[in-house]
This record gives C-alpha cells, structure tokens and sequence, in this order.
C-alpha cells in the first residue's frame, strides 16, 4: 500500500476541505488569546492568564499553519519544550531537561488518557499520534504536576485535547508527499445521527524513507504508518454528556540494532524490522450541575503491542477516573478525585533482553484534592496532594502549593513550590540486558573479553525531588506581552534522588551463548 503513494499523488494532489464554522484564533486580540481556557494546573477549566503555572498553549490554528504532520514536530512550536531527532522514526521530547529516547519525567495525555509505556515510563513518540486537523489546542506546563496528574510528571505536561465531533462536521481529504516523508494522506468525515449526537470518523496514513549518516551509508529507519478512529459525543441534556471515542493503530519502522559478541570486532550490526500495533477505547460521562459544580468519569481501556528480534511485548491497560468539583465556600473551590489503573503485560524474551518473570500485573490505586482559595480579588491560593499506592515503591505522596497574585490587570505574579515523583518502571525492576563487551586488555591489563550486563534492581527507589518556582506576566499593550518563569530543583529533603542500576563484569571464553 505504501509504495503506492507516489502514484496516488500524482494522480490526485487534492486538498478537499468543508468544515463547520469554528473560530478563527488568527482574528483573537492578545487579550482574547490570554482568556484562553487550560485546564492542567486544576483539573478545571480557568484563563490561561490566571494560571499559577510556566503554561504554554498551542492552538489549533498554529498547528495547521506550523504544516506539521506529526506531534513532535508540532511540540517543537512550544517554548522550552526540547524536541531531539534521533533517527528518521523515534525523537526524544522533554522539559527541563534529562532528554532522551527514554526520556522519563514528563507525562503526556491525550484527552486525558496517560500514553507514556508502564515498560519504561517514557513515550514512544511514533506511535502516539491524532489526525492533527482535529486538534483543539496542545496545553502544555513546564515544571512538576504531580499534585493533581501523579507519578512521571516530574518536569512537565503534555496535554493534547481533541475538538468535539460537532466542531469537526463535514468532509477532509489531505493528500501529500516528498523526497523524505514519500507520501501521507488523512481522511476525515463528520456528521451527525439527531441534533444531540456526532461523530466524526478517520483515517491516516505515511510512509516516510530513511535518513543517510555522514558517509552516504543508510540508516535502514524508514517507516510507514496506518490509523483509524472514530469520535462520537452525545449532549444527554441537563447539563450532561458522554463522550466514546477510540483508534487503531500499525507501525513498521526499521532500525540498526547493535549486538554485542564475544568474537572481534565484539559488536554485530542487524537491520532489523520492528511491528508496533495497537489500539484504546475510551469513555467520559460528565454532569455539570452548574458553574460551580461538575462531576466527571472516564474509563478507558489500551493495548499496545512490540515485536522485532530484541523485544516481543504485549500490554494491556485498563483505567477509571472520577472527580468532582464544587464550591465548598464563597471564597473556595474545591476539586477531588479517586484512580484506579491495571497494567499487564507478557514479554518474549531473548538472549540479549529479557525481562524476569515474564508476565506480571500491576495495580495503581491514586486520590488527590486541591483547593483553590480566593484570599482576596487579586491574591489566589492553591493547595493540594495527591496519593498514589504503586506496586514498586507503595504510597507515594505529591503535595504542592501555588499562589497568584495580580497586583494590576497588566501584571500577573505566581510562586510555586511542589514535591513530584518519577516511580520504577518494570524495566527498572526487571530487566536484563547485554549491554556491550569491552575487548582484551580495556578494562585491565591482559583481561580477556568483558560482557557488561544491566539488571534491574527490586530495591530501587522513586525519583523525588523538591521544586521551586517562580513567574511574571506582563501585558504591555495590544499585540505584547512579556511572560518570565524561573525555577529551582533539588532533591526532597530527607531524601535521595536514586538512578541505579547494577552491572555485573563476567569474564568468558568466546562461545556460541553468553553463559551469564
């Protein structure tokens, strides 16, 4: 089907676009844009400009003016997120540093659905994906957000949210292509079944050709990519609506494993293919009883799968979350919520990546509270924690304290400060992995070849630390504005910040097998 591309092009190059009428946030002045609504700091809807928060908004219009076509080039947009290219089909996203392929301390949600890997607590960006056309806005907070979201939101969020099916009625085709990305085509059709249900159906599709190193030589990275999804909300009246929506999804991506051997030159190159396919369903109900009043649960369900000669997983995740807000005084606003999420998942292991046992389960029970208290008309308080029971490290608990103060409608100041956790993953606990084999005389004098293996450690603590931060905002006149944030991170006190994992050296002669 892939191949096909150039030709499909070719014969058709058509852009077919009738939509709904939707707002055009080019017309918005800066200070429509600064009343945008995000809801990450409070699981609540409030203004972008009385976030006590480093908040980023990324609108839909910028993402369809940006020309991107896959959500790290469209992050790459957003200031202080660290977008890094690693080959032709894998990229590194992260704030605040520690960025990576495995980059893990910022989470990511799209409409609220976690999608960073359980496996090593990181995204893989390649196959976390939207028909980007349907994108409302991408919210994102540089710095922890562990006291309302939990574990892994240690140094940002990421929050991509959908428009609603109403918004996107009518017919989409995009069809396209290149030298590098050889050709990419999105279909979308949304209608409505009575005047208080629509939905909205895809589809996408690219393939895209490797990249060169310095000498010519090819990185055997190309990859194709093949989704469909569907969007259906339904307005249930009195203030209530649901909302069902899920995709599916195929990935083939190639890559150049490198293999360790005990024979020179001590490392083995293989081209290898790697088969990612997946898929979630997901449903939220949500009552608004008024203004000062809401409450909402989503469940979802999301299964991914990994095969190619190194790593064969299958995982399944199931997820329950339910919150309520309301006013608890004239001057107070309070949002709680409960959490139940269950992993499971089956590796195949190999000689040279394995994970012991096999087959495990792991359970996450979480709660949080937040109150926001309006101290006065310009000073606002917001307190909260959340608590969450891992099958790692047990109770983990993320308090924080954030304060807004707006002095003048042109000057907005916040502080923060917030404790935030990065839990084990399973590879942390269980993973086993030939690493690489130094050659004779490298690690001493006459020594024969070493293999280095990593091994996953049961003892291994959370990540936790203690942030501090600090904002400005300062809208000069129509059109300017000026937005400062600092911060300060360290360890939480009594605590240590725990990276670890145990090599073990094992001296053999060259064999078919390693015997460690």
């Amino acid at each position: 089907m892939y191949r096909l591309f150039p030709l499909i092009i070719g014969a058709l190059l058509a852009h077919w676009q009738p939509v709904a009428a939707q707002v055009d946030l080019t017309t918005l002045s800066l200070e429509d844009l600064m009343h945008i609504e995000v809801s990450l700091t409070s699981r609540t809807v409030e203004r972008l400009i009385d976030t006590p928060a480093a908040v980023y908004v990324l609108t839909g219009q910028d993402l369809r003016r940006s020309r991107a076509t896959t959500l790290p080039e469209a992050l790459r947009l957003v200031p202080g997120v660290e977008v890094a290219r690693i080959d032709a089909n894998k990229w590194g996203v992260a704030t605040r540093g520690f960025n990576g392929r495995f980059a893990n301390k910022l989470l990511v949600l799209i409409d609220g659905r976690a999608v960073y890997t359980p496996f090593f607590s990181g995204v893989m960006w390649e196959i976390k994906d939207v028909l980007l056309e349907d994108v409302e806005r991408i919210e994102v907070i540089r710095g922890p957000g562990g006291t309302l979201w939990g574990a892994n939101a240690v140094n940002g969020i990421i929050n991509i949210i959908t428009a609603s099916a109403q918004n996107t009625q009518g017919g989409l085709v995009k069809v396209g292509g290149g030298t590098k990305e050889r050709g990419l085509m999105r279909l979308r059709y949304g209608g409505n079944l009575d005047e208080n249900t629509h939905f909205r159906i895809y589809g996408k599709a690219s393939a895209h050709d490797h990249f060169v190193d310095a000498s010519g030589r090819s990185g055997a990275d190309d990859w194709q990519m093949g989704r469909g999804g569907f969007r259906l909300d339904r307005n249930l009246g009195t203030g209530r609506s649901l909302t069902w929506q899920g995709d599916v999804y195929r990935v083939e991506r190639g890559q150049i494993y490198r293999f360790p051997e005990l024979t020179p030159p001590y490392i083995r190159l293989v081209e290898d293919d790697t088969r990612l396919a997946g898929g979630h369903l997901q449903g939220r109900w949500q009552h608004t009883f008024a203004d000062s009043s809401e409450l909402r649960l989503q469940v979802y369900y999301d299964r991914t799968e990994w095969d190619d000669e190194l790593i064969g997983e299958i995982r399944d995740t199931y997820d329950l979350d339910f919150q309520h807000r309301f006013n608890w005084t004239e001057q107070q606003e309070l949002v709680w919520g409960v959490g139940y999420r269950f992993t499971t998942d089956n590796f195949d292991n190999s000689p040279i990546f394995a994970l012991h046992p096999e087959h495990r389960g792991s359970p996450l029970y979480s709660a949080f509270v937040q109150d926001r208290i309006a101290l006065n008309e310009r000073l606002k308080l917001f307190l909260g924690t959340k608590f969450e029971h891992n099958d790692f490290t047990g109770i983990e608990y993320q308090p924080g304290a954030r304060l807004l103060w707006t002095p003048h409608v042109q000057h907005v100041i916040w502080t923060a400060i917030t404790r935030a956790v990065r839990t084990p993953s399973r590879a942390d606990d269980d993973v086993r992995l030939l690493n690489r084999v130094l050659p004779p005389g490298e690690f001493f004098l006459d020594s024969p070849p070493i293999l280095a293996i990593n091994t996953g450690d049961r003892s291994f603590k959370s990540e936790r630390l203690l942030a501090f931060e600090l904002g400005y905002r300062l809208h000069l006149r129509q059109g300017l504005s000026f937005d400062l944030a600092t911060f300060y991170i360290g360890p939480a006190p009594g605590l240590e910040t725990h990276i670890r994992s145990r090599n073990i050296h094992c001296r053999t002669q060259p064999a078919a097998r390693f015997p460690c």
